[in-house]
């Protein structure tokens, strides 16, 4: 399998975690763009894309207007986002993003996270240079030069397709993603994108090769996972 097949797996994967903190997390964004520009989303191009995103893995509309509501009233949280990377176990890496009110509470949560499951937290830029940042759109095609001709067209910066199993993964720069994501729209009318997401890809993976490496690999995910301030975790493991 291809690296872009695995971002769209992982993607996917993503979205599978509870609804709780599927919904925690849609209502933090929106709440930050909203509060930070236009709450209209006719008006605010990022919170309607948010809004989509959120829509597309299921979060209920009333969690999306509770979290617009808030930030027109002005008060609240004031978010803002961090990244940490650091070391996992068998020579993994991972980047974990973050929307945090706190951030001396958000620290200690990720670092005890890896403390504990025999994985260190590294300083910025430990990690990162071991990856590209892109963008991804994952959806239902198989015609290759169809798509290349609409995002030359459309001067998109495309670095990747490819075609998986009737299913083809665009992989753009992150600046361009959502305007690749318009030019397939208005070529080819109602396509249901399964991934639409900005993501991190790493240039190697490693394979956990024993029984203790897995079990640390799970057990770091799911307290990154429990940590209520935590966004979006990346890893170099398949």
């Amino acid at each position: 399998m291809g690296r872009a097949f695995e971002v769209r797996k992982s993607a996917i994967l993503k979205t599978a975690a509870a609804k709780a903190k599927v919904y925690s997390k849609y209502g933090k964004e929106i709440y930050m763009e909203a509060k930070n520009g236009e709450p209209n989303p006719e008006m605010n191009a990022g919170l309607k894309r948010i809004i989509e995103r959120a829509r597309q893995d299921q979060v209920p509309r009333d969690v999306i207007e509770r979290a617009i509501e808030k930030a027109k009233g002005g008060a609240g949280e004031d978010y803002h986002a961090v990244r940490y990377e650091g070391f996992g176990p068998g020579g993994s890496s991972f980047i974990v993003e973050c929307l945090t009110d706190n951030d001396n509470r958000t620290i200690g949560e990720v670092r005890n996270a890896f403390t504990k499951s025999n994985s260190k937290l590294g300083v910025a830029g430990s990690v990162m240079h071991g990856y590209d940042h892109v963008g991804v759109l994952g959806f239902d095609y198989t015609d290759e030069e169809e798509i290349l001709e609409i995002l030359f067209d459309k001067e998109v910066e495309l670095q990747e397709i490819e075609v998986e199993e009737g299913s083809m993964s665009v992989l753009v720069e992150i600046a361009d993603l959502y305007k690749a994501k318009e030019a397939i729209e208005e070529a080819l009318g109602d396509i249901k994108f399964e991934v639409c997401e900005l993501t991190y890809i790493p240039h190697d993976t490693v394979t956990l090769s024993t029984d203790d490496d897995k079990k640390m690999f799970e057990k770091l995910t799911s307290m990154l996972d429990e940590c209520e301030d935590v966004q979006d975790v990346y890893h170099n493991i398949v």
